[in-house]
């Protein structure tokens, strides 16, 4: 609720002094918010002979989050964003201490251009046409495996 004058505003007209207490619940809040999200679900996705552990952000508030706060991430693993529909999808890496890499993939699991992202960084990476997925992995992951535009990822979610 709104506060007012160094007071909070509860129902009832009933007002309440910023305590302490109140004070480190709401910064516990606020540390929690900057957690990275780790428990999302995941799919096996291949890139040639390469299988790759990805985690699904397929909500609003997981494709925002996404691989934020994070501070490692193992080799074979990554995050697919997935949108309800085929659009030009363009990612920054603001809250992202990891380098990545980033594949932007059609919806039969074409990648459409792949893009190397700094951390922290508010340059905008964006596919060259649209597409309904996302692929972030470690930067220099696609390159290290030899896979560029136009290779085809397979999995369960491409049709």
């Amino acid at each position: 609720m709104p506060a007012a004058r160094g007071h909070f505003r509860f129902p009832h007209n009933r007002r309440m002094k910023k305590s302490p207490a109140l004070l480190a619940l709401l910064l516990a809040a606020a540390a929690f918010a900057q957690e990275p999200q780790m428990n999302l679900p995941r799919v096996k996705l291949t890139a040639g002979m390469h299988v790759i552990d990805a985690q699904v952000a397929a909500t609003n508030e997981q494709r925002m989050t996404g691989l934020m706060h994070r501070q490692e991430m193992p080799q074979h693993e990554g995050m697919l964003f997935v949108f309800d529909y085929p659009s030009q999808q363009c990612f920054w890496m603001k809250n992202t201490l990891l380098p990545l890499a980033v594949a932007f993939v059609a919806d039969d699991g074409t990648i459409v251009n792949i893009e190397e992202m700094k951390p922290q960084s508010l340059d905008s990476h964006c596919s060259m046409k649209p597409v309904r997925y996302v692929l972030e992995m470690n930067k220099g992951w696609f390159a290290k495996k030899g896979i560029a535009a136009g290779a085809r990822l397979g999995g369960p979610v491409f049709r």
